[in-house]
């Protein structure tokens, strides 16, 4: 299980636009479905990660605690599925179904949109303001599987709330760290030492 931090997408930075197919309804989703929301939520994730599976309930509740306010949601698996098949479409449409996410949950086949958001980890998380400016990049909590400490999401939650309440989100920071997004071969990004 390799450990990886976030690159730690610097703040401001705007967010990259995508296409990609929902597993669980096979439509498109891109950034003018969340256009009405006062923020975005970008979640890098997988299947088979077990930093995602230690999360995954968690990530579920975030879904549905924030389902009623103006807070857009989508998840993003880009891992290579010919070699990871418990990361595949239909895989990931299990894994939608099972947790009941409020979200939609979309492959990115290609990679191109996790280099775009510079996604080096799963879960990797990129939360984007109202002109969708990132104004939080990090972990969940500091939450490992196996270190005893509690899941609750506090360090996204408290980020996510600053926004809505329409305060600054805190500068301290700390990077989410979970298994390294399994590149296509050939396909790892330069900023993917």
């Amino acid at each position: 299980m390799a450990r990886v931090a976030s690159t730690m997408l610097p703040l401001g930075t705007t967010a990259p636009d995508f296409q990609l197919p929902d597993v669980k309804t096979g439509e498109g989703v891109s950034l003018a479905n969340f256009a009405d929301q006062t923020g975005l939520l970008v979640m890098f994730i997988c299947r088979h990660c077990p930093f995602v599976k230690h999360i995954q309930d968690q990530l579920a509740q975030l879904g549905k605690d924030y389902q009623s306010q103006s807070l857009g949601i989508v998840a993003i698996s880009a891992n290579d599925a010919e070699n990871y098949p418990d990361d595949a479409p239909n895989r990931l449409k299990d894994m939608a179904i099972e947790l009941d996410f409020t979200f939609p949950l979309c492959y990115d086949a290609s990679q191109a949109v996790a280099k775009a958001y510079t996604a080096a980890c799963t879960p990797d998380f990129f939360l984007f303001d109202g002109d969708r400016k990132l104004v939080y990049r990090g972990q969940l909590d500091d939450s490992r599987p196996g270190n005893g400490k509690p899941v609750t999401g506090q360090d996204l939650r408290a980020a996510i709330d600053a926004l809505l309440a329409g305060q600054p989100v805190g500068a301290d920071q700390q990077p989410s760290i979970g298994c390294n997004i399994k590149w296509k071969p050939g396909n790892a990004p330069d900023y993917f030492g």
